[in-house]
């Protein structure tokens, strides 16, 4: 029984640093993959003019954790990978969908 509360212990810890190792790699990827995911649904939503049960299905392979919702009144697509990132891309005018940056998210 102790080899086995040990064995856990050590895998524990070997996850724990692989995560604290690669934290900047994982948190980049939840940017990109919440950018990418709300300005696809959102030209799929606000320029194709499809709904967001549709759009939701144009997420790549690997954009599980990505979720999406809309805001129709706005014309915007929110994005989250949960607890890592999140990202914002609003529908405007003639420039399409573009995306809102830090400052712009906050004042929503």
């Amino acid at each position: 029984m102790r080899r086995v509360r040990l064995a856990a212990i050590a895998i524990a810890t070997l996850l724990a640093l692989w995560v604290v190792w690669n934290w900047g790699t994982i948190k980049g990827q939840a940017k990109v993959g919440a950018a990418y995911g709300a300005h696809i649904a959102c030209s799929c939503r606000y320029i194709e003019g499809r709904s967001m049960d549709s759009c939701v299905t144009d997420k790549e392979a690997g954009m599980e954790m990505v979720r999406l919702s809309d805001d129709p009144e706005n014309k915007r697509v929110y994005a989250s990978v949960p607890l890592l990132a999140e990202a914002v891309a609003e529908r405007r005018g003639n420039f399409g969908c573009v995306q809102l940056n830090a400052k712009e998210i906050e004042a929503l």
